[in-house]
């Protein structure tokens, strides 16, 4: 079974940090116990989102920073991956609660086109001083990935969604398939929800659920394919009779 469409979480997914509490600097006791009930779904994500960006007040160069660090921590096997599915002719978008200028380095790094990019986005003044955010995003608040997700509208089918947190567990509903990717974070919850879960350090597993068998394709991707099989260990591929033609 090849998936039509792959949605990514960026952080703790795509890349091995957290940008809101990389910004957090002199912070961090403050951000970092925020973003960690956020996604273990024990405070609703619209309690905290204003509030941290209200606290660090990210200017334009620290946003900035962060988009070079998201490029500079991408998981092993990113690239490979996103390249692969582009080449099989699979959808590939990034949904993200983190900041969408910070999110377009790691997503041109990928090869994502940017209207395939959807992140909240953030406002400075002339002189790059932090103004605000998006406020009506729904990626900054409670449930606003499945709005996004079906925002969407008819995506390239079977459809799955790949993160980490309480927040992509939420649009489960909205897609074919939910993979919980704990090879950064491990929550328990959103692993005893989702229906295949990877905990290797890399993003070729997912190139192995999302493509199915290998035999179709040329030899740079069926390598690619075996090496994230061999990473899944346990975790069988999905049964064919499973997923939503």
């Amino acid at each position: 079974m090849r998936f039509g469409t792959v949605l990514f979480d960026c952080d703790s997914t795509l890349s091995s940090i957290e940008g809101i509490d990389e910004m957090a600097r002199e912070y961090r006791d403050q951000i970092v116990p925020l973003t960690e009930m956020a996604m273990r779904g024990e405070v609703t994500l619209e309690s905290v989102y204003g509030r941290r960006l209200a606290i660090i007040r990210p200017s334009r160069d620290e946003v900035e920073r962060v988009g070079r660090l998201y490029v500079a921590t991408l998981l092993p096997g990113a690239v490979e991956t996103v390249q692969a599915l582009h080449d099989a002719g699979v959808a590939v978008h990034i949904i993200s609660g983190g900041l969408r200028p910070a999110v377009l380095h790691a997503a041109r790094a990928l090869g994502v086109p940017d209207a395939q990019v959807h992140a909240v986005d953030l406002y400075f003044d002339d002189a790059g001083r932090y103004a605000g955010y998006d406020e009506g995003s729904p990626l900054a608040r409670q449930g606003g990935k499945a709005v996004l997700v079906e925002s969407l509208g008819d995506l390239p089918r079977p459809s799955m969604l790949v993160g980490d947190g309480a927040t992509d567990l939420e649009a489960k509903p909205h897609v074919d398939a939910f993979i919980a990717f704990a090879g950064i974070e491990e929550r328990p919850h959103v692993v005893a929800a989702a229906d295949a879960v990877v905990r290797a350090r890399s993003l070729l597993p997912i190139l192995a659920l999302a493509l199915g068998e290998a035999d179709r394709f040329p030899a740079a991707t069926r390598d690619l394919i075996a090496a994230g099989r061999a990473l899944l260990g346990a975790t069988p591929l999905f049964p064919r009779d499973t997923i939503s033609p």
